[in-house]
């Protein structure tokens, strides 16, 4: 292999699979590797732990600004999307990233998580016994994205009627670059208009009827002394239902995946579902790596490894590589539910955009593959897996399967 045949901008290799051979040679041989751009200046591609993890904490130099290019592009953006002045809180900074977080921190913290686990459990099973019952299924549409939904849609309090409404706008944003969803990025900008106007009436309703969810807390606080304006309001509502239920979903999809693939380590879990599923849950986050990469942009002058950095550059972080750090894990291709440690870098690794729903990614997740485990002691592949085409999103479309008790 050379570097000439690395292109990370083409989806249509993601669509085959995540191509890891590509990120294990950047890593062995190019871990600082300047992509090119055929319509841009390139961009860094960082490969290896240790430095995924140190840029994606040093907000100083590494920048998450939208001002500044956003952190998901690779590509510079032909058309840019009006937030009239306020920012989702993925693309700030410190100070301000800190302040809107503390807003929505308090309905995330691991105790108020973890006093939802017997509800969550009760959702994992409403998903799971019909699934069960009917010999087999598509994993992905009737399994795993069903309950991350449910449980993010009771979380920011949207009814459960509507909670295929996110599923639907999820979709249209962030795989919008999939033949199956086949939407332009207007028909992209609609589906966040749609969202935004969804939760303009939610917001409305709350004012009137308050409850205890998160939207009741958003509407009630105060960002230095003033309320959040009604695009902030929105920019917090999108980020907290995509990202509650696109990333779990892919989380979950390739979990499963996982376990056809490696039948020995389902039946592992399958003999002691309590005493395995918490490793086995921290395994699967690292196996699917769900947010592949996240950009950064560059403020000053600086160095990786010995290679110089200019300010204004653009750099991306693959976590999706740094979690098969042959440096970090042992046998990084094996997937080994009883792997420890395991610290993997699936929810970012730490500072400032640890990600914000990290516990209840987790009890979702472990929640789901316990009673799993204790249900079924056979599973089996009846299609192939379908690949999102994204090189953002490792994403699984669809996964039929077949049951066996």
């Amino acid at each position: 292999m050379d570097l000439a045949q690395i292109d990370l901008l083409d989806r249509d290799v993601f669509t085959r699979g995540i191509p890891h051979e590509w990120f294990t040679y950047l890593r062995q041989h190019n871990p600082v590797y300047r992509h090119p751009e055929p319509s841009g200046p390139g961009f860094w591609v960082i490969t290896k732990y240790d430095d995924v993890l140190a840029v994606g904490r040093d907000a100083r130099v590494y920048s998450s600004d939208q001002d500044h290019g956003g952190v998901i592009g690779l590509e510079e953006q032909e058309m840019e999307v009006d937030f009239e002045g306020a920012k989702i809180m993925l693309m700030m900074d410190p100070p301000d990233h800190t302040r809107h977080r503390k807003l929505v921190n308090r309905g995330f913290t691991p105790r108020m998580i973890n006093a939802l686990e017997p509800h969550i459990r009760e959702l994992a099973l409403s998903v799971l016994e019909p699934a069960i019952a009917k010999g087999s299924c598509d994993f992905v549409v009737e399994v795993a994205a069903e309950l991350p939904l449910l449980a993010i849609a009771e979380l920011i309090g949207v009814p459960r009627e509507d909670r295929h409404k996110i599923f639907d706008w999820s979709n249209r944003m962030v795989g919008s670059e999939d033949p199956e969803y086949s939407v332009t990025m207007d028909e992209a900008n609609e589906a966040r208009v749609e969202m935004f106007m969804y939760a303009n009436q939610l917001a409305a309703q709350r004012r009137e009827d308050p409850k205890e969810d998160i939207i009741t807390t958003l509407l009630s606080s105060e960002l230095d002394g003033d309320q959040l304006t009604e695009m902030e309001f929105n920019l917090f509502f999108m980020l907290l239902s995509v990202a509650g239920n696109e990333t779990t979903r892919n989380a979950i999809s390739h979990g499963l995946n996982a376990f056809l693939e490696h039948p020995e380590e389902y039946d592992k879990l399958a003999q002691d579902p309590t005493g395995l599923i918490g490793t086995a849950t921290e395994e699967i986050l690292r196996w699917a790596s769900p947010v592949m990469y996240f950009r950064r942009n560059v403020m000053t002058d600086t160095e990786l490894r010995g290679v110089p950095i200019k300010a204004g550059d653009k750099v991306s972080i693959w976590y999706v590589s740094a979690n098969r750090d042959e440096d970090v894990f042992d046998d990084p291709f094996r997937f080994h539910i009883e792997r420890t440690p395991n610290d993997h870098l699936a929810f970012g690794g730490g500072g400032p955009h640890f990600c914000l729903g990290n516990s209840l990614a987790r009890l979702e997740m472990r929640v789901l593959f316990e009673e799993l485990a204790r249900q079924v002691k056979t599973i089996r592949a009846i299609g192939e897996p379908a690949p999102l085409r994204s090189n953002f999103i490792g994403g699984i479309k669809h996964l039929p399967v077949e049951f066996a008790s």
